[in-house]
């Protein structure tokens, strides 16, 4: 995607997490909400979601795209790797990183942004394309705005599904 097109799609996921978030702060509906709106945006998308910490390793939760891993250890996979050092990661060609955990053949590149709330870890956003070098600088600055909106605004509390945190 072009640069100015892809700010412009940046510019207004945010403008529409903003609103999104704004009215409502339960977590599933706005994690949920948050990778349908990030598969919307980035066309070459084949996975757009979430894995939270559940304080040993990370679960799948809300996603966008085919039946994915549903869990992750920390320190493996471009997933476990940026919970564990709390940095986002981005991956020019997953067949290239001796790390990586395939979880679907069609992705060819990824980043991941780590969820950390007052020091906590919470769990990571994974984006994967299907294009080779497909995430970048400009991602990586918006995708952690977007990250940081949804911690904001969200109450990270799951006591209501039966999961206590």
């Amino acid at each position: 995607m072009e640069t100015t097109v892809k700010k412009e799609a940046y510019d207004l996921l945010l403008a529409q997490a903003r609103l999104l978030f704004d009215r409502e702060e339960n977590a599933l509906a706005n994690l949920s909400n948050a990778s349908a709106m990030l598969n919307q945006t980035l066309p070459n998308s084949v996975f757009t979601g979430f894995y939270l910490f559940d304080g040993q390793e990370l679960i799948l939760g809300p996603f966008q795209g085919k039946v994915s891993c549903t869990r992750i250890a920390l320190g493996k996979g471009v997933c476990g790797e940026s919970a564990q050092t709390q940095e986002t990661l981005i991956v020019a060609n997953v067949k290239e990183h001796d790390n990586y955990i395939s979880c679907d053949s069609a992705a060819m590149s990824e980043i991941v942004v780590p969820m950390v709330k007052n020091g906590q870890l919470l769990g990571v956003l994974d984006l994967d394309s299907r294009l080779v070098g497909d995430y970048d600088e400009l991602d990586q600055a918006y995708l952690e705005e977007f990250v940081q909106l949804l911690m904001t605004q969200t109450r990270w509390d799951f006591s209501q599904f039966g999961v206590e945190r």
